[in-house]
């Protein structure tokens, strides 16, 4: 089974690739790694929903955001390799938006990494992570995730 179609199993579509809003591209591949910019939770070319963690956004609406990231990040991948391609998942980068005070930042950004393990398996799908709380991000997004994978030799 591809990996679309395993993503379409879930229920889940995957997206065509954002175009970046700064001067920046969405994936780098060098090797058989691809580096993938921090990708929002955009759904047709919109943040699902603004605000902060903890006052406009819930830790589960947040949550479910996360993994629209992690969607948005394979759709990058497919800018410079084949999703099929993919061998392992190495790094999440997970950065959410939270009111003064909120502190589970890492529930949230396992929106994005219980999706990869249930796409990639127990072993190529668990990954090494950060998961950081900061005060803005950009288009006043609840959450951001930048992914690192490995491709198939």
């Amino acid at each position: 089974m591809s990996l679309k179609e395993k993503i379409e199993s879930l229920g889940l579509t995957l997206p065509v690739a954002a175009l970046p809003i700064a001067a920046y591209v969405p994936a780098v591949k060098t090797g058989n790694l691809v580096f993938v910019a921090g990708q929002l939770p955009l759904v047709d070319g919109k943040i699902v929903k603004e605000g902060k963690v903890g006052k406009e956004v819930t830790p589960e609406e947040a949550k479910e955001m996360a993994q629209v990231c992690a969607l948005n990040a394979l759709a990058a991948i497919t800018l410079v390799a084949d999703i099929d391609q993919i061998e392992r998942i190495i790094r999440v980068g997970g950065f959410v938006n939270g009111i003064p005070g909120f502190f589970a930042i890492p529930p949230i950004i396992n929106g994005a990494s219980e999706l990869f393990i249930k796409l990639f398996g127990e072993v190529n799908g668990k990954h090494a992570r950060t998961a950081i709380g900061v005060a803005e991000l950009p288009l006043n997004a609840p959450v951001e995730v930048e992914v690192l994978v490995q491709l198939k030799s």
